[in-house]
């Protein structure tokens, strides 16, 4: 008789923290994206305006793994005046061999905040320098705690700035991010004062406006943009993407639609079908990382449905190592 686990957010946090193991899981995968033939089709999005809301399903099978993973996405960004998540969701991971379901994971968009972390961490790991060791992080929601947590366990991060456009939010998440860290973390009111010193940028908003300008960066910086998932989001100015010395995407189909680089080609700065690596390829060594330390270097991160096999394929191999979950019998 056919059964699966089910696994709780409760029971995923503890078993998939954000560590260096999950990290390692979403490297990986970035790595087969460039040198196996992943099947991963394009996003499927579902918006609902009137309340900014959309849906995202995300999939990806990795010849080798034992399971793949369809993970639903909701994303609804006046929810925090509700007192509600901004995320939600959850992952259904399938054997690769059967199409039976092996495990429901009902994560409430948890695994989807690691693996998104765990991606900065990745490009800052390949693409920043390697003594970094302040970061601007724009944001204050669970993202940007994740990203600056992330940040820290691949570059010697001894401070960091965050901005957001509720100030209030900013201190909370320094004052938390302070204590957590054991770093300097403070808030910072001027966006370009965040930028001025800081070594690696990362920005995790839904911002529909750029907040990133090209005239506050300098050379040796790395920049990392999280939050242009959709085709009206946009973090950057575009001409950031005409300053940088190396532009890299998580998947170049994906950016050319959705992520930065697709508000760089509307404006005309960058020509529609211009080449650039992908970070799988960096990572497998099939295309050069970073050129220099002078180099300004943006990663432009749109999300993967081959970081979702990643981490829930690690989370079920924990749950069954622990014994953990609800086994349900169909």
């Amino acid at each position: 008789m056919p059964e699966m686990k089910i696994l709780t957010e409760r029971e995923l946090r503890t078993l998939v923290p954000l560590d260096r193991d999950a990290i390692a899981a979403v490297e990986d995968a970035f790595a087969a994206l460039a040198t196996k033939p992943v099947a991963m089709p394009p996003i499927l999005r579902l918006d609902i305006s009137e309340h900014r809301g959309e849906v995202d399903v995300k999939t990806a099978y990795v010849p080798g793994l034992a399971n793949f993973a369809i993970k639903i996405s909701p994303g609804f960004f006046d929810n925090p005046k509700l007192g509600l998540p901004s995320v939600n969701g959850m992952m259904v991971l399938l054997s690769a061999t059967t199409g039976l379901v092996e495990a429901l994971l009902l994560d409430n968009g948890y695994l989807t905040d690691v693996r998104t972390a765990a991606a900065g961490a990745v490009a800052a790991k390949h693409l920043s320098r390697e003594d970094a060791s302040v970061a601007a992080i724009f944001g204050a929601g669970v993202q940007a705690r994740l990203q600056l947590k992330a940040l820290t366990l691949v570059r010697p991060i001894t401070e960091a700035r965050i901005w957001a456009r509720d100030a209030t939010k900013a201190s909370a998440a320094a004052a938390d991010l302070s204590a957590e860290l054991s770093i300097s973390v403070a808030a910072v009111a001027d966006p370009e004062q965040a930028v001025r010193d800081a070594d690696i940028v990362v920005t995790t908003t839904p911002s529909e406006v750029p907040i990133l300008m090209a005239d506050w960066l300098r050379p040796g910086q790395h920049v990392t943009a999280m939050g242009s998932d959709a085709e009206h989001k946009n973090e950057l100015d575009p001409a950031v993407l005409g300053r940088a010395t190396l532009y890299v995407a998580d998947r170049l189909a994906q950016t050319r639609l959705l992520g930065e680089l697709h508000h760089a080609i509307a404006a005309g700065l960058v020509a529609a079908d211009a080449d650039f690596p992908e970070l799988g390829a960096i990572i497998a060594g099939r295309a050069p990382g970073r050129p220099s330390p002078e180099a300004l270097t943006i990663a432009d991160l749109t999300g993967t449905g081959v970081q979702d096999t990643a981490i829930a394929t690690l989370a079920f191999a924990r749950a069954v190592a622990a014994g953990a979950g609800t086994v349900f019998h169909s």
